[in-house]
């Protein structure tokens, strides 16, 4: 009975597996295919990369890359030192209300981004930050998750290391930096990873904010391709699709190890 469990385990996983895998694989096959020519399903058609060149000549592919490069690096920079602080304090000061405050973060979690667009919006204009990369990354700089995460990573720290730290003259802020953060450096690898994934996927908020190509991220160049007044086709959609999913996706096979390990140790303590 255990090996027919094992075999049903393995059956499954691959079914998945097949079923998360099927659109990657089509649309890397569609975009290999001549414009056009892709729902045919003609699989003696020969290959070609005319799409992608194509892409890359029809609008500046550079430059969104450059942009997307810049607003991810941006908000996790703002990130990992907001969510740090905050993380530090809830995990190793005693104040008043403290757990009321955490609780308060946690349900930012509960709060679609949808739903602050508008306030989002009216707040980014009156800063002068409208169509600008510091504009769109601001409202992402101060997550929950971050917080939540790193809040449990640095209660897993023995507090024995940081009272030596102590003893040694280090300072609260020489603590966090030389116990607290070299500690939780895997959950730092996945959580870039994470918010990396995010911001770099994020489209509404950006389309809302950019009205130029100067600022515009590769998710914003992406929909013109899809755009019904320029035509709709599937092979140009495709290639343009996998050259702004293929960053993460190596990223994702190289860090998949630490990545998995992190989110393994950050449970609940």
């Amino acid at each position: 009975m255990p090996d027919f469990d094992k075999i049903l385990d393995t059956i499954g996983a691959w079914a998945l597996a097949i079923v998360w895998i099927s659109p990657l694989l089509f649309a890397t096959w569609a975009a290999l295919q001549p414009s056009g020519t892709a729902l045919g399903l003609d699989f003696s058609s020969p290959l070609t990369i005319e799409n992608f060149v194509y892409v890359w000549n029809a609008v500046p592919w550079a430059g969104y890359f450059a942009n997307t490069v810049v607003l991810v690096t941006l908000i996790l920079a703002g990130q990992l030192v907001l969510c740090t602080l905050a993380g530090f304090a809830f995990a190793r000061f005693e104040f008043r209300g403290r757990d009321t405050i955490f609780i308060l973060v946690l349900l930012q979690l509960f709060i679609l981004p949808e739903v602050l667009i508008v306030e989002n919006y009216a707040i980014v204009s009156k800063l002068g930050l409208f169509d600008t990369a510091l504009g769109i990354g601001l409202p992402y700089m101060a997550s929950a998750f971050g917080i939540f995460l790193l809040r449990q990573a640095f209660k897993s720290v023995p507090v024995e290391l940081e009272e030596a730290a102590r003893i040694e003259g280090c300072s609260w802020m020489g603590v966090l930096w030389k116990v607290y953060v070299p500690a939780a450096k895997p959950v730092y690898l996945a959580y870039a990873l994470v918010s990396i994934a995010t911001h770099w996927n994020n489209f509404l908020w950006p389309l809302i904010v950019t009205n130029s190509p100067d600022t515009r991220p590769l998710t914003v160049g992406l929909s013109l391709f899809g755009a019904p007044e320029t035509g709709v086709d599937i092979s140009v959609i495709s290639a343009a699709t996998i050259m702004t999913v293929a960053p993460l996706l190596i990223a994702f096979l190289i860090f998949q190890r630490q990545f998995i390990q992190a989110f393994l140790r950050a449970g609940i303590r």
